[in-house]
């Protein structure tokens, strides 16, 4: 061959590799995302596949290991552009020697198929499929996952033979890795969704949880229903369950019942050991919600058993929650079960005695307040691969007018229903940052000092000023500064909740999402929202190293987070061996009382000072 015609060859060969590779990253953008199913994937690389090569024919078969046979799960033909023509679906013996050069060969070049005796000798099955479909030359690549052989793609050529250039060929053979790629990708999305979905039901009676049913009022309480229908929750308290050792075929049983007589008109989820909860699917007037409890007692009597039944409605909150209008309807059906059996009881805000609690508890808070009797303890943050002490999260404590210190989670609420949890954040705030910056620094590095911002607080319009003048005042390099916000402070306003944090992240401050995995959204926030780190929630943690669920989830969250450039922190670390199972699946930032409980900066300096 000529120095020219030598030249030309490989100019042509190039333009077709890059019109390969341009097809290959076409067809990445169309296939790698959410809301491509796995037939919808096979269906477009096929068609690609077809296109690109000029191939009559383009199929994929899976392989059936144990009988030795590859069925047809797609088929595209390019005359006609049918897709899953009648008879596509066929199911074939695997050969020997075909066998063999699949399980050997990067792609299975047949130029002239018929006359491939080594190929077709032996394998009637095979003769008989090109015969039939008038095939003369493949270009079958093996499809691999985990170094087994899970299929094949089959590219087909009829009429005449063709010769497939070693362009075609490797192109092929990428086609082969995108098949597996999207079966690997579907098996993990199914995977996904069953621990989803085992994460929200419970396994007795396969009834969603009470997590489930905080999601579902969650999503009813926005936005609050006015006028005289208003959204209700019923707590129903089984009270007897038969003899001992019945407990479990009863609550299956009246499960069973329940499902089937109001499935229909509510969602039932089983939401303690002998407690169901039931939530309309509508609003409902007073009178139809006391029809509905009622109903739910009758079932329960006609299986000949008690409950006491309780009635929440939204009207009752002081502000949207799933969680508190729950719990009112748990406590109106205790106040039901002290007055005897089989009864029914309304949740009244307006006597409950928790009010009045929640009224002397602000009260003291704000005197408090005004004497000067908050403190902030934290609690330290550790390197699990040499106890290095990374960072610090600042927790607020109250010191009662009898000296009682008092730790946040016995007041946070009702700071946050107050309105006190904006002059309780920025006094925390600025405490904190000027105590961490009396924090010693270890190779030129200072622990970073995380403090927690309310749903409230992140809402306020002075937000960034505030920390800006915090920072200036105190004198805190803002690189030592992290965030923590949990979900609930990102729901209301998505869209805003990214402007705002971006517009923080510009300031050099870093960013956590806290009880990661508690939400409904958790994941997503990872992709919307510039995030510097998450804290991975106590209850993912407390299971292991013995629970396979918690191990996998903590490991795919490790695995996430690494390749997206984030830290993950595990919270409520509490023995070694929960220790040391993290570091196994990738995590190496911890906090919880095994590393130390929340102390004061001094006991936190003498510890941890030292480096």
């Amino acid at each position: 061959m000529s120095a020219e015609l030598q030249t030309t060859d490989r100019s042509e060969r190039g333009a077709w590799a890059r019109r390969h590779n341009h097809a290959l990253v076409a067809l990445a953008r169309q296939v790698w995302h959410d809301r491509c199913s796995l037939e919808s994937a096979y269906a477009q690389i096929c068609e690609v596949a077809a296109a690109t090569l000029e191939a009559d024919r383009v199929g994929i078969w899976l392989l059936d290991p144990t009988h030795a046979r590859l069925a047809c799960v797609h088929l595209f033909e390019r005359a006609g552009a049918l897709h899953n023509p009648p008879g596509a679906h066929e199911v074939l013996r695997m050969g020997e020697e075909y066998g063999a050069r699949l399980g050997k060969l990067r792609v299975v070049d047949a130029a002239d198929a018929t006359h491939d005796e080594a190929l077709t000798a032996d394998d009637p099955a095979l003769s008989d499929y090109l015969e039939r479909h008038g095939i003369v030359s493949m270009l079958d690549a093996p499809v691999r996952s985990g170094g087994e052989l899970i299929g094949v793609v089959c590219h087909e050529q009829v009429g005449s033979p063709r010769i497939w250039t070693p362009e075609d060929q490797a192109f092929a053979a990428s086609i082969g890795d995108y098949v597996a790629m999207a079966a690997e990708i579907n098996r993990r999305r199914k995977a996904e969704n069953r621990l989803r979905y085992l994460e929200l039901h419970d396994p007795l009676t396969d009834l969603p949880n009470r997590d489930h049913l905080l999601e579902v009022a969650h999503s009813a309480l926005r936005p609050m229903h006015g006028g005289d229908r208003e959204l209700a929750a019923i707590h129903l308290q089984i009270e007897s369950c038969g003899a001992v050792g019945d407990d479990a075929s009863v609550l299956v049983e009246l499960a069973t019942r329940l499902r089937r007589e109001l499935g229909d008109v509510v969602t039932l989820a089983r939401v303690r050991e002998h407690a169901f909860a039931l939530l309309p699917h509508g609003p409902l007037s007073e009178t139809e919600a006391l029809e509905l409890a009622e109903r739910c007692l009758e079932l329960v009597q006609a299986a000949h058993h008690a409950a006491a039944v309780g009635v929440a409605f939204a009207r009752d909150l002081k502000a949207p929650s799933a969680h508190v209008l729950l719990r009112n309807a748990e406590l109106a059906s205790q106040r039901a079960r002290g007055d005897g059996r089989n009864r029914c009881e309304v949740f009244d805000a307006e006597h409950h005695r928790g009010l009045l609690e929640r009224r002397g508890i602000e009260r003291a808070l704000r005197e408090a307040m005004a004497q000067e009797r908050l403190q902030v303890w934290f609690q330290p943050e550790i390197d699990l691969r040499d106890g290095r002490w990374l960072a610090a999260e600042a927790l607020l404590r109250w010191q009662d007018a009898d000296g009682t210190l008092h730790p946040a989670g016995e007041f946070i609420d009702v700071a946050e229903s107050s309105g006190l949890i904006v002059p309780l954040g920025r006094w925390v705030l600025e405490s904190a940052c000027r105590l961490a910056c009396g924090w010693p620094a270890r190779d030129g590095t200072a622990p970073v000092l995380r403090v927690n911002v309310s749903a409230r607080q992140f809402e306020q319009p002075g937000l960034l000023a505030d920390i800006e003048q915090v920072l200036q005042d105190t004198g805190l390099p803002r690189a030592r500064l992290c965030l923590e916000l949990t979900e609930t402070a990102l729901l209301a306003d998505a869209e805003g909740a990214a402007q705002t944090l971006s517009r923080l992240r510009a300031l050099g401050i870093g960013i956590a999402l806290d009880d990661f995995g508690t939400g409904w959204a958790s994941l997503g926030y990872l992709k919307r929202l510039p995030i510097d780190a998450i804290k991975l929630d106590r209850s993912f943690i407390g299971g292991l190293p013995a629970d396979h669920y918690d191990s996998a989830i903590v490991e795919a969250v490790a695995t996430i987070a690494r390749k997206i450039g984030i830290d993950v922190v595990a919270e409520g670390v509490e023995s070694q061996a929960q220790a040391d199972a993290l570091r196994a699946l990738g995590i190496v930032r911890a906090q919880g009382f095994l590393f130390a409980p929340a102390l004061d900066n001094a006991e936190l300096l003498a510890r941890y000072g030292a480096g």
